[in-house]
């Protein structure tokens, strides 16, 4: 193709707390974070199921007229749903405004999920002027009945600096009480700092093995950046199947920089046969999901194909990309 696939600056990521997206690494794009202030995990509804059971016999699993008259009459569980509702705007009516209300009802009752909840939309400014005070307050209160996001995100507030004076040692103690309760992000961000050298001294080593006790529970971010020590040979022993392995775990959940990286290798032939449909088809689903940093790939791969296969790369595109938009909101606050 002429073109020079090159690595550029590493790319590993660690975990930020201000959105719902995780970022991911790519040739030429600097060393960075992960998962943004995250309030919460995808979970099954039974929680959901058991409340309004047990409040309003005869009732649908999360019925949404039951949980409102729950929420209204003070069940902070309740409150906490429709919160969640209102932040997603996932019935009529429903605004992010209103999510502050319902998760503020719910906090000030000591249910620690909307606490999270609330300082996550306090360190994002979504339906309410950006405050990392009040958010650090709120992830504290959580994070003393033990709740290991509040832990993570605590951590990237120290880390970062945010609301507090920047200090890697307490980001490193934070993260790693979340990690013991099986945070994945946490577990990402112990590895940045290892594999940065912040407050810690540099070992790509145990870098590499946070990324992947993440990477085998199937956090995309600790995915990416452990096929990506798995590319540069750091911390690891250099194997471009393993990148390539890594790199197609986290792509297919929708990481872009993975999405990159991973039509770098379908382009250049490392680590398999050269694809250049499949090369477009990854680097495409990350343009086309805001993330640009690819762009100059497309235009070469495109001259290198027929229009039937042009159109099969776009339609898979857009597949990736439809199936990345609906999983974002399954891991946008705690329940």
């Amino acid at each position: 193709m002429g073109k020079n696939w090159g690595f550029g600056e590493r790319s590993r990521k660690i975990s930020l707390v201000v959105s719902i997206f995780c970022l991911g690494g790519m040739p030429a794009a600097p060393l960075a974070f992960g998962q943004q202030f995250l309030s919460g995990e995808a979970t099954e509804h039974t929680e959901c199921f058991q409340a309004v059971r047990a409040d309003a016999p005869g009732a649908g699993s999360c019925d949404r007229v039951a949980v409102e008259e729950l929420a209204r009459s003070g069940h902070a569980f309740a409150e906490n749903q429709l919160g969640i509702e209102s932040a997603l705007v996932l019935g009529p009516q429903r605004t992010i405004r209103d999510a502050r209300k319902w998760f503020e009802k719910a906090a000030r009752q000591g249910y620690a999920s909307a606490q999270v909840n609330l300082a996550v939309l306090y360190l994002n400014g979504w339906g309410v002027e950006k405050n990392y005070g009040t958010a650090l307050y709120w992830l504290k209160e959580a994070a003393e009945q033990g709740n290991a996001r509040a832990h993570t995100n605590l951590g990237i507030l120290y880390m970062n600096g945010q609301g507090v004076t920047r200090d890697y040692l307490e980001a490193a103690r934070q993260f790693r009480v979340a990690a013991e309760h099986g945070e994945t992000g946490a577990m990402v961000d112990l590895g940045f700092l290892s594999d940065s050298g912040l407050g810690m001294p540099q070992d790509k080593a145990a870098a590499a093995e946070w990324y992947r006790l993440a990477a085998e529970r199937g956090d995309a971010l600790a995915q990416n950046n452990l096929a990506d020590m798995y590319l540069r040979g750091e911390g690891v022993a250099q194997s471009d199947r393993q990148a390539r392995e890594w790199f197609e775990k986290a792509a297919v959940q929708g990481n872009t920089g993975a999405r990159i990286k991973l039509g770098y290798l379908c382009a250049s032939g490392r680590a398999g046969q050269r694809d250049a449909e499949k090369a477009y088809a990854w680097i495409l689903a990350a343009e086309m999901a805001g993330d640009s940093r690819g762009k100059e790939y497309l235009a070469p791969l495109e001259k290198e194909l027929t229009a039937e296969q042009l159109d099969r790369a776009k339609e898979k595109a857009r597949e990736l990309l439809s199936r990345q938009e609906q999983a974002r909101t399954e891991m946008a606050f705690l329940r």
